[in-house]
């Protein structure tokens, strides 16, 4: 049976990804972790959990040997938006913390699967259909790291040995966790202030097109590169996966099939839309469904569905 430890816990993917492991695994075997405890956070309440500062090399392998962990997937990074008001700390954490994990699972020969992102293309990628295997010079300490950290992830590999895998994640829409601090943010933000105000004022431009995919999807898919036949993966750090790509328009004419009086409106971050625009607007995923049989069940129109039902019950709107 794996013994699944997660980094980084209690960000927007690892709470809906610890609930989803544990209907697989079993609640005992999949163990959130995170720098500090978040009370009143609902993983606090809902099984074992611990504190784990991943600079910390000699946390990381007491609890690999505490919980007899076979398995990582390491969640916890700094994010664009963010890492870009400190590029320094966003280095330290996503280098040193993702070297820290490496050396761990080599040393106790584990498995790890480390999501990369879109951030990992730049200027000089082509923006249509994205290919795998692409030119690759991101704009951002985040895309920066993600880069290194995909490549840091396939040495690993071919020089020890280590089983490690990763996706490269476009935008993430979720109705449970609020995003950490993305450029595709607006994706989720514009749901709240949907229901809740009938506007919103978007920090990402008027035909901007992203890469996105609803969490459901991106759960999925962690669970499936993570149980796919390792003979077959010819590529390992990281396969390009999405579901949909839409601009702000897009995304608004879909939500007022639910509410019509919904208003667009804009307030562009300069910052941000910079980053945006060194993004893809498509990506080409046809490794990953060819290697290990990736197909999306969301696309716009059933996530916008599905994304203002659950939010309109947790807002009690």
């Amino acid at each position: 049976m794996k013994k699944i430890l997660i980094t980084g816990a209690l960000g927007q993917i690892g709470t809906d990804l610890t609930r989803y492991m544990r209907g697989i695994y079993g609640k005992e075997n999949v163990l959130p972790s995170s720098r500090k405890r978040k009370e009143g956070h609902p993983l606090m309440d809902e099984g074992n959990f611990e504190t784990l500062d991943v600079l910390d090399y000699e946390r990381i392998e007491e609890l690999v040997e505490k919980h007899q962990v076979t398995h990582i997937v390491h969640l916890a990074a700094i994010l664009s938006g963010t890492g870009e008001k400190n590029p320094q700390v966003a280095w330290d954490i996503n280098m040193n913390g993702l070297y820290n994990v490496l050396e761990v699972a080599r040393i106790h020969d584990l498995s790890v699967l480390i999501p990369s992102s879109i951030a990992v293309f730049g200027e000089n990628t082509p923006k249509d259909q994205t290919p795998q295997d692409t030119i690759m010079r991101p704009s951002t300490i985040y895309g920066v790291t993600k880069v290194s950290g995909e490549l840091l992830a396939d040495y690993y590999h071919r020089k020890f040995g280590v089983d490690t895998r990763g996706v490269r994640f476009p935008g993430l829409i979720s109705s449970d966790a609020m995003p950490g601090g993305g450029t595709t943010d607006y994706a989720v933000h514009i749901f709240y202030e949907a229901i809740k105000n009938k506007e919103y004022s978007s920090f990402i431009g008027k035909g901007t097109f992203m890469d996105m995919m609803y969490m459901p999807d991106a759960l999925k898919a962690i669970v499936q590169l993570m149980e796919a036949d390792e003979s077959k993966l010819k590529h390992r750090n990281a396969f390009n996966i999405t579901a949909m790509s839409f601009d702000p328009e897009m995304l608004a004419k879909e939500i007022r099939k639910f509410i019509p009086e919904f208003q667009l409106k804009y307030d562009v971050d300069e910052n941000l839309q910079k980053i945006a625009n060194s993004w893809p607007n498509s990506l080409d995923d046809s490794e990953a469904r060819t290697q290990w049989g990736w197909d999306p069940e969301y696309n716009l129109t059933s996530m916008t569905k599905d994304m203002l039902e659950k939010l309109k019950k947790k807002l009690d709107a």
